[in-house]
C-alpha cells in the first residue's frame, strides 16, 4: 500500500506535476446520483460524486501526475468514516498525496438550513491524518504544507509559530518553494469571504519578503479560480470539486454556471511554474 503522507518524490524528467484539489465538502458516503449533472442546490451526495469524477477525469488526462495535494474542507461533517472514504479513493490512485485541514475539518455548522449568521459553529478535533507544518522534498523543489484552520471558526490564521517554521525551512533550503494552505492570504475582492481569510497575513508577507525562492502559494476556501501576485510570488486560488462561489461579490452567492474544477501545477527544475484550471466535462 502507498505510504502516507508523501515526503520525498522523484520524477523521471526533473519536473513535478501537482494536482491540487480542494473543498470536497463530503458528507456521509452514499451511492452516487444516477444523473451526472451537478446541481449546486442538491444534497451533498453530489459532492461525493463530483470528487470521484474529478479524480477520474484528471488522472485520465495526458499528463503524468506525481503528487495530489488536497487543500482542506475535505468534509462537511467531521466524521471519521468520511475521511476513511476519501483516503480510500486517494490511496487507490497509487499516487503520492497529502491532505491539510480547512475550517470545515475542525468545525461543524449546526443549522445549515439557516442563514449563516444564525448557525452555531461547534469546534471539533482534527482528523490525525491531516497534516500541519509538513515538508515534501523533490530534487529541485520543496513544498511546505500549513494548517491554517482555527477550531470553531470559519476564518483561518497563519500563526507566529507557522511563520517561524516557514522561515526556518526557507533559510535551510534554497530550492524553489511552494506553500499550500486552506485559507487565502490575499483578498480576492469578495467582501464576505475576505472577512474569513487567513489572519496575520501582513506579518506573513513581511517575513516572506527576503526569500526569493518562494515562488508559489496555493489555497482553497474561496471556491473559485483566481491568480494574483505579490512580492514575486504567484498566488493561486482553486475551484471546489463540488460547488462554486460567484467571484467579486460583496454578499454570498453560488455560481451555478461554474462546474467543479481542479488545478494543475507544473514545477520545472529551473523554478519556473505553469498552472491552469480544468473543469469537469460532464
Amino acid at each position: 500500500m502507498l505510504s502516507y503522507p508523501a515526503n520525498n518524490i522523484s520524477t523521471p524528467d526533473e519536473q513535478l506535476n501537482v494536482l491540487q484539489i480542494t473543498d470536497l465538502h463530503l458528507s456521509t458516503p452514499t451511492s452516487a446520483p444516477a444523473n451526472d449533472d451537478i446541481d449546486n442546490n442538491s444534497d451533498m451526495s453530489v459532492c461525493q460524486h463530483s470528487f470521484e469524477k474529478v479524480i477520474e477525469q484528471a488522472l485520465s488526462e495526458d499528463i503524468r501526475c506525481d503528487l495530489i495535494v488536497v487543500t482542506g474542507d475535505l468534509v462537511n461533517q467531521v466524521k471519521p468514516a468520511i475521511y476513511d472514504h476519501i483516503f480510500e479513493v486517494l490511496q487507490a490512485t497509487d499516487i503520492p498525496f497529502a491532505c491539510i485541514a480547512g475550517n470545515h475539518d475542525v468545525t461543524d455548522e449546526i443549522g445549515s438550513d439557516l442563514p449563516f449568521f444564525e448557525r452555531e459553529l461547534v469546534a471539533q478535533p482534527m482528523d490525525t491524518r491531516l497534516l500541519s507544518r509538513h515538508v515534501i522534498e523533490t530534487e529541485y523543489w520543496q513544498l511546505l504544507l500549513l494548517d491554517s484552520s482555527i477550531s470553531g471558526q470559519v476564518a483561518g490564521e497563519v500563526t507566529a509559530t507557522d511563520i517561524d517554521w516557514l522561515c526556518v525551512q526557507l533559510q535551510e533550503c534554497s530550492k524553489p518553494t511552494l506553500i499550500a494552505l486552506h485559507h487565502h492570504v490575499i483578498p480576492i475582492e469578495s467582501d464576505w469571504i475576505d472577512t474569513h481569510m487567513a489572519k496575520n497575513t501582513e506579518a506573513f508577507w513581511q517575513h516572506m519578503a527576503p526569500f526569493e525562492q518562494l515562488k508559489v502559494i496555493i489555497s482553497g476556501h474561496t471556491h473559485q479560480a483566481q491568480v494574483r501576485h505579490r512580492q514575486g510570488v504567484s498566488v493561486y486560488s482553486t475551484p471546489s470539486t463540488c460547488y462554486q462561489f460567484k467571484p467579486y461579490r460583496d454578499d454570498f452567492a453560488y455560481d451555478e454556471n461554474a462546474r467543479p474544477g481542479y488545478r494543475w501545477l507544473q514545477l520545472a527544475n529551473n523554478g519556473e511554474v505553469a498552472s491552469w484550471v480544468k473543469r469537469l466535462d460532464t
